[in-house]
Formats: structure tokens, sequence, C-alpha cells
């Protein structure tokens, strides 16, 4: 049975914009399977044609960076074949991890006030030896070296400043983002759909288990639960509407001796 695709490429009719959605976890299973690759990517990417902007839309906890890292270089050389005028990032509503990285790619990243992002050091599980285990140590310091470039080529900041965001798995707001550099435009808040129960938050339809960061943010959210005076009314019962920006955990740097 074909594996799904953790992405989707369309046209804007009538234009020459191209769209990436990328809603949901990057898979590394299917990415690194027969149906779903890189080379897909690649080719679905190709596929818009003779587009002069591309607009990608984010709504992802994170997921396999080695896949987040590929799918940033083979847009950035889409950019340079076709001579893009513009990458354009809407953060719809979380970019998190390996999201947050590829996120990088844009040229104008834009984040509605209600959205999040958030960077930490690179991690993996996996079973094996001794030596697996030191060679998936080198691995995920090679990761986080590539990171490094892609958030410092983004925001400017130095790579002390960047490893210190990553050592304390930092969440920010739009306006957090936008002052280290993240982001470059604060849009008007959109409405989101959210519910967050035991770690796993539901956003925009989206499951994300945010149960294995240590340090989520904490969300104000109101549970509508009005009568129906219409019979044409919306049923908002199962909605999780955010009333507030998100409240973020400030992170307290320790010194590790």
């Amino acid at each position: 049975m074909p594996k799904n695709k953790f992405w989707q490429f369309r046209n804007q009719e009538g234009s020459k914009v191209g769209e990436l959605l990328l809603y949901g976890l990057i898979e590394s299973t299917t990415w690194w399977g027969d149906e779903v690759t890189p080379m897909k990517f690649k080719q679905d990417l190709e596929g818009l044609g003779d587009i002069t902007l591309l607009n990608i839309y984010i709504n992802s906890d994170g997921g396999d960076p080695f896949a987040a890292h590929a799918m940033f270089n083979i847009v950035k050389r889409f950019k340079e074949a076709k001579k893009l005028q513009s990458i354009d990032v809407h953060i719809d509503g979380i970019a998190a991890s390996a999201a947050s990285d590829f996120a990088m790619v844009g040229d104008v990243i834009y984040m509605p006030g209600n959205a999040i992002m958030m960077v930490h050091k690179p991690w993996s599980w996996g079973m094996g030896n001794a030596k697996d285990f030191r060679k998936m140590a080198d691995d995920l310091d090679k990761v986080e070296e590539s990171a490094i470039f892609n958030y410092k080529s983004k925001t400017g900041l130095d790579d002390g400043k960047i490893k210190e965001l990553l050592d304390a798995e930092t969440w920010m707001t739009a306006k957090e983002a936008k002052e280290l550099g993240f982001a470059d435009e604060i849009e008007v808040e959109k409405q989101v759909a959210a519910c967050l129960d035991a770690g796993i938050l539901m956003m925009n339809g989206v499951k994300m288990d945010l149960s294995r960061y240590r340090n989520p943010p904490k969300m104000i959210v109101s549970v509508p639960k009005q009568p129906k005076e219409k019979p044409n009314e919306l049923d908002k019962d199962q909605l999780f509407l955010l009333e507030n920006a998100l409240q973020l955990k400030k992170s307290k740097y320790q010194e590790v001796k």
C-alpha cells in the first residue's frame, strides 16, 4: 500500500504562485521509503512549473531533522534554478523542532500573533551497541551544526546565542521570534482551533505530541458550551479556541558544570 506524503504542493489558479502545505509530522519512516522519498518531494516541487513565488504554510511539531534539511536544500536549489522572486513562509499554528529549521528557508517568515515557534537541540532514539550510539551522537552533532547554520543565516545571531536557545528548548511567541530574527512579519491573530490534553495538542486539525518536549507552552483556552440558538449554527463543542496569545514557560538557563 502506498505511503502517505506529509506534504502537499499545489498551484494558485490563474497565477504564477505555488504553494507547499506542510501540516503534521515530518515523517522519517515514509521519507526514506520506496514511495515517499526526497526525489519524490523534488519532483512534486518541480511540478509547480514556472512560478515566481512559493508560499509555504507550516503547522508542524517537527519530525525527522534529516528530512527537514533535505527539503531545505531542495527548495533553496529550486529557488536559484527558477529565479523565484521570493519564498514566503507562513506559520499557521506551530513550527517546532525540525519544522522551525525548515521554516528558515523563507525569505520572509510571517507569524500570526498567536502562532509559536520552537528550537531545540536535535535528539533521536534507537537501538544497538555502544558503537552504534557513539555514531548516533556524532550524527546528532552534525545535525545541530547544520541547524545552527540555517538559524544563523536567517537571524544573524552568533553561534553562542543560537546554542543557548537550542540548549534551553526555547518556545517563542511571534513577537519574541521577530525580536530574535526567526520571523520577519507579525500578522493579525487568526482563529485557531486547539485542544491540549495530556501533552497532546490538536491544532487546526493536526495532532501533535508535545509531551516529549521538556518545556512545552502553557495555553489559556476556553471551551464553548453554549446551547445552539439556530439550527444552522456551527457545532463548536469540540473546538478549543485560543483566547489569548500563548503564554510560554520562561526557561531558566543553568550552567552545566
